[in-house]
């Protein structure tokens, strides 16, 4: 017998076997079951898949491992990117280069121009000092369990790769705000993208990504006139200084500020500086490497370095200068001595200062400085004038810039920029944040006693690295609690998430948030009966 074919209907069953229709609710049951069933069906292949996927990725990594040991399977962890156990020319290339001493153009998003002989040009000179070893904190023990081999590439830093270099005025093109931006608002030059809940990028590289179209981070215009702004801008940016067979050394300076003047149409550049800042005791963090697990052996440190940076040497010049024929004339006198240029004032007709466009900067890096948080000894004499307690944070590295440790930038990325903290901080506390070296050197100081036993109380409560402390404005401490411990009791584990001890509701409030309003809550509980009337 011959099938129905799509679309026909077949002839209907002869006799009393033949079955009446389903009930429409029963066929809905049935196609609801059928659904089930194919979606269970599906979640099982997709589960089998996934096995067989991680079964033979653990094979692959079993047999590199037998094949190049521990410390090789590391080195070609690093340059297997993707993670895929295959090393791809493109992955291969930085060696590739190191070996022969030829670098390829960098490739760019944005298809470079070729050289034009009217385009002025400007010549940047570096300066650099290095890193002192005295500042890092483990020289406090000589270094004791840290190989030469490991600071082999920070020791080995002590000279710009470069001392000067000519760029074309088109090279500072990215730092031209866009269209329509007003003076003092903070835009992305290039915008950032990892944060704790994107996951930071591994230690286990050796060589960065190409640089790709605009480069930057955060700017905002200081100064506007007819035809000029100055521009300052805060970037981020970090060193790899270690080579194979070393495990990698990273370092990362505190931030790079500056600024720049330029013509609006970017051919002509007035001044440039870039600069990382050394007002603090510490400016650098530290994070290197020392076996092949990146888990567990990591080292980290934080140090000075006293001079990084670049800066014009004048004014950008044209490469060639042509009468009004369009000649081309001798760029030198006839005693040998070069052409000087003149150039016009520059009437300036908005301007913003540095200190308040820095500020602007930071929050935009950082949106917990919506708060207020002042100078240590400044945030008590507040408290004092305000009769309010003081919201103290003591730890290893700065908390508003890239020499922050791992606890810091945790705590800077969630509860301290939530809104409800940051509500509460600004409406009954004055703030601050301090470097224990900092006040270690206070506690020191035999000049300022009262500063002497501010200094002393808190580095009493302190454990390491980082310490949250309610205070009275005499400097006793009324309330504290470690970071990491604070980190402990308020991480959501996907087993509480699956038994749901954490419930995800609309009203759901965030564990770390409500854990650092009660902090703050105490703190005000045992505080404010003790305030000066």
């Amino acid at each position: 017998m011959g099938r129905a074919r799509p679309g026909q209907r077949g002839p209907p069953s002869p006799g009393p076997a033949a079955q009446p229709p389903a009930p429409p609710r029963r066929r809905a049951r049935s196609l609801a079951l059928l659904g089930a069933l194919l979606a269970a069906a599906a979640a099982a292949a997709v589960r089998v898949c996934a096995r067989h996927a991680e079964a033979q990725a653990a094979a692959r990594q079993e047999l590199a491992l037998k094949t190049l040991g521990t410390d090789g399977l590391f080195l070609f962890s690093s340059l297997d990117t993707d993670g895929d156990m295959y090393i791809s020319p493109e992955e291969f290339k930085p060696i590739a280069e190191k070996l022969t001493g030829s670098t390829p153009a960098a490739s760019c998003e944005e298809e470079e121009l070729p050289p034009d002989p009217s385009e002025e040009t400007l010549t940047i000179e570096a300066r650099f000092q290095p890193l002192l070893p005295e500042t890092m904190t483990k020289s406090k023990d000589g270094f004791l369990g840290v190989s030469r081999l490991a600071l082999s590439g920070l020791r080995n830093w002590t000279a710009a790769a470069s001392p000067s270099a000519v760029f074309a005025t088109r090279h500072f093109q990215p730092f031209l705000p866009p269209p329509g931006q007003e003076l003092g608002e903070p835009w992305w030059i290039i915008p950032s993208e990892l944060s704790m809940f994107t996951g930071y990028l591994s230690n286990n590289r050796f060589y960065p990504p190409p640089p790709k179209g605009k480069e930057g981070a955060v700017a905002c215009l200081t100064a506007i006139s007819d035809f000029y702004y100055t521009v300052m801008f805060r970037i981020h940016a970090e060193f790899q200084l270690s080579e194979p067979p070393d495990f990698p050394f990273w370092f990362s300076p505190a931030q790079f500020t500056g600024h720049i003047i330029l013509s609006k149409d970017a051919t002509h550049v007035r001044d440039f500086r870039l600069f990382v800042p050394n007002h603090r005791s510490l400016n650098v963090d530290m994070e290197w490497l020392y076996g092949a697990s990146e888990s567990s052996n990591m080292e980290v440190d934080i140090g000075y370095i006293p001079q990084m940076e670049l800066e014009a040497t004048g004014p950008s010049v044209p490469s060639v200068i042509l009468d009004e024929d369009g000649s081309m004339i001798d760029s030198h006198l006839p005693s040998g001595e070069p052409l000087q240029f003149v150039f016009e004032e520059i009437k300036w007709q908005q301007e913003l200062s540095w200190e308040e466009a820095a500020r602007r900067l930071e929050v935009a890096m950082y949106p917990f400085k919506k708060v207020s948080y002042l100078p240590f000894t400044e945030a008590f004499d507040r408290a004092k004038a305000e009769n309010k307690l003081v919201h103290s944070i003591l730890l290893w590295g700065a908390l508003d810039d890239q020499s922050c440790c791992g606890s810091g930038r945790t705590l800077r990325e969630t509860v301290l920029e939530s809104s409800p903290i940051l509500t509460l901080l600004n409406e009954s506390f004055i703030s601050t944040w301090s470097l224990v070296k900092e006040l270690e050197e206070l506690q020191n100081n035999q000049e300022n006693s009262s500063h002497q036993k501010l200094a002393g109380l808190h580095l009493e409560k302190y454990s390491f690295p980082v310490e949250m402390m309610i205070c009275l404005p005499n400097g006793t401490v009324v309330h504290h609690i470690n970071a990491n411990y604070f980190l402990d009791i308020t991480s959501v584990k996907p087993e509480e998430i699956e038994s749901n001890l954490f419930s995800f509701s609309s009203t759901f409030e965030d564990p770390s948030t409500a854990t650092y309003m009660q902090f703050l809550k105490e703190g005000l509980r045992r505080g404010l009966p003790l305030l000066q009337p």
